[in-house]
């Protein structure tokens, strides 16, 4: 009987091109004087212009300009970048992680997942367990679920809730308390669930049922947060939004059409600026299956001008009204997602088993609104910021807040911010752009 011999595939041939060709990474400091160019040339490959604005905006990067063309086999882009503070990127540590992270081996090196000091982007969980929650938000809703973790004695070491259109989307890192790992247990993994799943389940007549899930590996918690919200069509009218929410200088002016030269779909994005917006819209456009090819950002004061020249993935363009509707209301509500207004609350404390379920029973008790939560930990340091309403939606008063202050034991300490809610330009006080910057926020308390 004649043997059959399959031709043989080496299995590095997908990334010969790439290794033939590897990406090149320069950052100029000395072309412009008010801002950092970086440039990126490399083998055009799915996803790319996603990676690179993703380790960008992971170390907190201003985007104040960008260049994007993808057309063929070859990217190129161009940044103008600055840090929180509008200022050139000189820290040579900072220098050195983006020419690995963007170079020929940057998006496989550890490196990238372990950042110093990163607790909210790309890295490892390591010894601890992620949960993903997701279900109609209500007042005290993160108090109620910080509270059960409390009593199963689970450590919250990392989060961030993102809430929108009534609906409320997290990503939490847990350990055990006794033994500082990842919860491996099944039988206590199943009673988790099974409470946090009464406490999301919540009416009746709610169709979308709050759902729960555990992982155990890498994540980028803001593209998860993105990827859940989008599942759950959150962008779908009637979720109860109202005015309060998102005031018209926040509301995005989009816009859809054809450029018949090149065969593109054209998408305009007028809007206030804010940290991590290119970010915002790239991973929806990705994860909607559509490819960039070319794009220019800019921004103009308070405002932010973009344009992506895009197509399906199959290579149709947007040629139906239903599909271009479509795709300006999931990009609004990427835009919004990220929109908080009224007051951020950051606290500072030693880490402990319930910190976060005391911290979110007080704002409960107070008659106070998460619309947004950030918690990290460093080494036994816990930092949290909350941005929060009244249960109506309306701006916190001061007397709320002298009593929050009264409440709140002398071992947490407590910052209260005010955010801008006009189209001006916010407060220069470096905690300019609606973002969690823990980095900032390490500094403020540490100082």
């Amino acid at each position: 009987m004649a043997k059959v011999c399959w031709p043989y595939f080496d299995p590095e041939y997908e990334n010969f091109s790439t290794r033939i060709n590897p990406p090149r990474v320069s950052v100029d400091n000395i072309s412009y004087r008010d801002c950092t160019l970086i440039k990126v040339d490399s083998v055009n490959k799915p996803g790319i212009l996603l990676e690179v604005v993703q380790i960008l905006t992971d170390l907190d990067l201003i985007i104040t300009k960008a260049y994007i063309s993808s057309d063929g086999g070859w990217f190129m882009d161009v940044f103008h970048v600055t840090d929180q503070q509008g200022n050139k990127i000189t820290d040579n540590k900072t220098i050195d992680y983006i020419e690995k992270a963007l170079g020929p081996n940057g998006y496989n090196m550890e490196s990238v997942k372990t950042w110093p000091g990163k607790k909210v982007g790309v890295h490892s969980v390591g010894d601890h367990t992620a949960i993903e929650l997701i279900g109609r938000d209500r007042p005290g809703l993160l108090s109620e679920i910080s509270a059960v973790l409390a009593n199963l004695q689970f450590n919250v070491a990392t989060a961030e809730v993102w809430t929108h259109n009534s609906r409320i989307a997290c990503v939490l890192y847990l350990n055990d308390n006794s033994t500082n790992r990842a919860v491996d247990d099944p039988t206590r993994l199943s009673v988790m669930e099974e409470q946090l799943k009464n406490i999301l389940r919540g009416c009746e007549d709610d169709k979308k049922v709050g759902r729960t899930s555990f992982s155990m590996g890498f994540t980028h918690v803001d593209r998860r947060l993105h990827q859940m919200f989008f599942a759950d069509r959150d962008y779908e009218e009637g979720g109860g939004t109202t005015e309060v929410d998102h005031p018209p200088s926040f509301k995005p002016k989009i816009t859809v059409e054809r450029c018949e030269e090149k065969g593109y779909s054209v998408i305009s994005v007028q809007c206030k600026d804010r940290a991590k917006l290119m970010f915002d819209i790239v991973c929806t456009l990705t994860d909607m299956q559509y490819v960039v090819f070319h794009a220019t950002i800019s921004s103009d004061g308070p405002y932010a001008s973009q344009e992506y020249f895009i197509r399906h993935m199959d290579g149709c363009t947007l040629d139906t009204e239903g599909e271009q509707e479509r795709v300006i209301k999931c990009l609004e509500a990427a835009i919004q997602r990220r929109v908080c207004e009224g007051l951020s609350l950051e606290l500072c404390a030693k880490d402990r088993v319930g910190l976060l379920s005391e911290v979110t029973r007080v704002l409960r008790e107070n008659g106070l609104s998460v619309s947004r939560a950030g918690v990290s930990t460093v080494g036994e340091q816990a930092y949290n910021v909350f941005y929060v309403r009244d249960a109506s939606g309306n701006p916190v008063d001061v007397k709320t807040i002298e009593a929050l202050r009264k409440e709140i034991k002398d071992t947490i300490k407590l910052n209260v911010k005010k955010i801008p809610t006009s189209a001006k330009a916010p407060e220069a006080n470096g905690w300019a752009k609606t973002s969690f910057f823990f980095g900032n926020l390490l500094e403020r308390f540490l100082a």
